[in-house]
């Protein structure tokens, strides 16, 4: 089962293509307006609601869209609300759209960091750009074509025994330090492709080739 999740951020016009088939789509607070502007009614609406047209949240609530309000001061980003609201309802892959762009950096960063909390499986698009998490014990397949660049880096901690297929720069049951740049900028350089790591977590980020227009 797989949620879609709009944050407030700044969406890229290609992320529309997320909806097709999700099981459950979710606004985070502004994120309502972007679904609004495609003609898409969310499944649910979940945040404090300070940055929402009020009158677009009466629509969707007479429309029978689940509203989850939360007050002003809180423990807990917008964003992970609309999390726990998805985990809660039995999903077990969650894509995040609008997780970056706006005013606030800091969201952007706490978005990011969500990734080293143990959601099933969570991944922050942009255009072409993709973010996700891959955690000690697994692989993950990239997505990337070759030229396609892909940045490693260890979260939340140091990541052992990281091996790369595929990729321009090899690694070969190595390991990433928490705070190393290592791991920027690599390339993919032949199909398939993958990064595991043994222990410990990596943030994987997968983006187009420099230059590319669909980022």
């Amino acid at each position: 089962m797989r949620a879609v999740l709009i944050a407030s951020g700044d969406p890229h016009p290609d992320d529309a293509r997320w909806l097709d088939g999700a099981d459950l789509v979710i606004a985070v607070d502004a994120g309502a307006a972007w679904l609004a502007g495609l003609g898409v009614r969310p499944d649910a609406l979940v945040g404090d609601l300070d940055s929402v047209d009020p009158e677009l949240v009466a629509v969707l609530e007479a429309d029978g869209v689940a509203v989850e309000r939360y007050p002003t001061s809180k423990d807990r980003s917008d964003t992970e609300l609309a999390i726990a609201y998805a985990r809660r309802r039995g999903v077990s892959e969650i894509v995040l759209i609008g997780a970056f762009g706006g005013p606030r950096i800091d969201h952007e960063i706490a978005n990011v960091l969500l990734l080293s909390s143990n959601v099933e499986r969570l991944l922050l698009v942009r255009g072409q750009t993709r973010l996700t998490a891959v955690r000690g014990g697994d692989d993950l397949a990239l997505e990337g074509l070759p030229g396609a660049l892909v940045s490693l880096f260890a979260l939340g901690g140091d990541a052992l025994g990281v091996t790369t297929q595929g990729l321009e720069y090899p690694l070969r049951d190595e390991a990433l330090l928490a705070g190393s740049s290592r791991g920027l900028s690599n390339v993919i350089a032949a199909k398939p492709a993958s990064v595991g790591v043994r222990q410990g977590a990596l943030l994987v980020v997968e983006q187009p080739e420099e230059g590319d227009a669909t980022q």
